[in-house]
């Protein structure tokens, strides 16, 4: 599934999956009905306990955002009400900015090298094109 863990992060590895698996719902890579791997073959691939993991699966099932089934797997639930997408979406993207200032942080970056960098790379509209922002071009 390949799911970014940083075990050198503050923040537990069965909520980074958790995290992770959010955003990818989030950006579109798993959909409802996508099943997801078994709990033994996550944790063999992160390299992490079966239980961290089964907790991690614990939690998105009470979130309602996958289903386990006894025998069969655990899938994606169906598409979630817009409000729903749109609080997990704005969730995972907070996750993601936390991450990158943390990086950042560990780097010894300013805040301004960090807000220019940002720009030049919404600039080059990297890395789907999708965030440039032709007025930004004007400044």
């Amino acid at each position: 599934m390949n799911l970014a863990i940083d075990f050198r992060s503050g923040l537990p590895i069965y909520l980074q999956v958790v995290e992770r698996i959010k955003e990818r719902i989030a950006g579109g890579q798993l959909r409802p009905g996508d099943q997801l791997p078994t709990v033994r073959a996550l944790a063999l691939e992160l390299r992490v306990n079966f239980n961290t993991i089964a907790r991690s699966y614990r939690i998105l099932d009470e979130m309602g955002i996958i289903s386990t089934q006894q025998g069969r797997g655990t899938y994606i639930l169906s598409v979630p009400a817009p409000e729903v997408s749109k609080e997990i979406r704005l969730q995972a993207l907070q996750a993601l900015t936390r991450r990158y200032l943390s990086d950042a942080e560990r780097l010894g970056a300013s805040p301004e090298e960090l807000e220019q960098v940002l720009k030049d790379q919404m600039a080059q509209g990297r890395p789907t094109g999708r965030l440039s922002d032709p007025e930004s071009d004007t400044e």
